[in-house]
């Protein structure tokens, strides 16, 4: 009997690798803004990212116009030990990325033999992308709601990622349908809990399962928590991508930097991922063909008791059960009772129905 896992959603597929139908987990390195604005600094993230075992990283390539107009908006965070206050707009525009800068970097991923990707902003951003040969398109949980944005992505025909922070099921349904109507279905959804560093009380693992089965789409896990106990929890629940963010340094100058995986923290969370991955196996209800031996060693048979003279009818008390297993199993005892023996049987004979009348 086989029931239906997770995993074994309909799968998209990013270039020659098959994402979700069961296939190893895509894990990606979010490196976001943590290069700081510095591209070289942002190519000795991609090394490391690929040198920990990254499938992919992740770029944005925002233009701050289009989510903050006014600079006196402000942003907190802790960084290298200091709690900071910013104009969000100075912050975000810092860290820009320029067309040339994106594509030192893709072609730099391609050097190394990862996958870049990267969010935009706007439809000059999804252009920019696909001129790039970009094989995945990712739309931020802040831009579930920009359906024109989402639809322009379904649009390239390539595969896209929505993640999901912040949103109700029905901000997710709006979404999914407008990148639907595009005639696209290289879609996957990651669950996401928008809070930076995420609580583990509010990590949810549960939602995935749950959005596999209600989208019948791939999903995946945007993981904004410390430590890798979440991504591998998320792979046990059936997510087939795990994003990250990643640091060279945590004490590196930035708002993402604290709760960022360095190199270290995860190259572990790849491992603790692929180990999970081999022991998740099957879902299909039966023994194993290595437990095979010991079914037939360690299960109980029906098994004679004390001296059955020939010719006794048998009674209770003239069978037990006991090792090896390859005999009638006991739930067949009472298809015993009151049958002669038609020979002579001792104790410990495993009871064989051909020597019964």
């Amino acid at each position: 009997m086989s029931y239906p896992e997770p995993s074994r959603s309909p799968a998209i597929r990013i270039g020659d690798r098959v994402i979700g139908g069961g296939q190893p987990c895509f894990i990606v390195a979010e490196i976001g803004i943590n290069h700081n604005g510095d591209v070289e600094l942002a190519k000795e993230m991609i090394d490391a990212a690929a040198e920990a075992g990254a499938d992919s990283v992740k770029f944005q390539n925002y233009r701050t116009e289009d989510f903050i107009a006014d600079s006196s908006l402000t942003y907190e965070y802790h960084s290298a030990g200091r709690r900071i206050i910013e104009s969000q707009f100075h912050m975000f525009k810092r860290y820009e990325l320029s067309p040339r800068a994106l594509q030192a970097l893709k072609e730099h991923c391609d050097q190394r033999g990862v996958i870049f990707h990267s969010t935009p902003t706007n439809e000059q951003g999804v252009r920019d992308l696909v001129a790039l040969g970009c094989p995945v398109l990712k739309n931020g949980s802040d831009f579930l709601s920009h359906l024109p944005l989402i639809q322009a992505m379904g649009r390239t025909g390539l595969p896209t990622v929505l993640s999901t922070g912040m949103a109700t099921l029905a901000d997710i349904e709006e979404a999914v349908q407008a990148f639907r109507s595009t005639g696209n279905d290289q879609l996957l959804l990651l669950h996401c809990t928008s809070r930076y560093p995420t609580p583990p009380g509010e990590v949810h693992l549960r939602k995935i399962p749950s959005l596999a089965s209600y989208f019948q789409i791939p999903v995946g896990f945007s993981d904004h928590s410390e430590g890798w106990e979440a991504a591998a929890g998320a792979v046990a629940l059936g997510a087939c991508w795990i994003e990250k963010h990643f640091t060279l340094d945590k004490n590196l100058p930035g708002p993402d930097h604290r709760f960022s995986a360095d190199p270290e923290e995860f190259r572990a969370q790849v491992r603790v991922v692929r180990a999970i991955e081999h022991r998740l196996g099957s879902s299909e209800i039966g023994h194993t063909e290595s437990e095979g031996p010991n079914r037939r060693d360690f299960r109980l048979s029906c098994v004679v008791a004390r001296p059955i003279p020939r010719g006794k009818a048998l009674v209770d008390g003239d069978i037990v059960f006991r090792r090896p297993g390859w005999g009638l199993p006991p739930k067949e005892a009472p298809t015993l009772l009151g049958r002669r023996a038609k020979r002579e049987m001792q104790p410990g004979e495993v009871i064989d129905p051909r020597d019964l009348e």
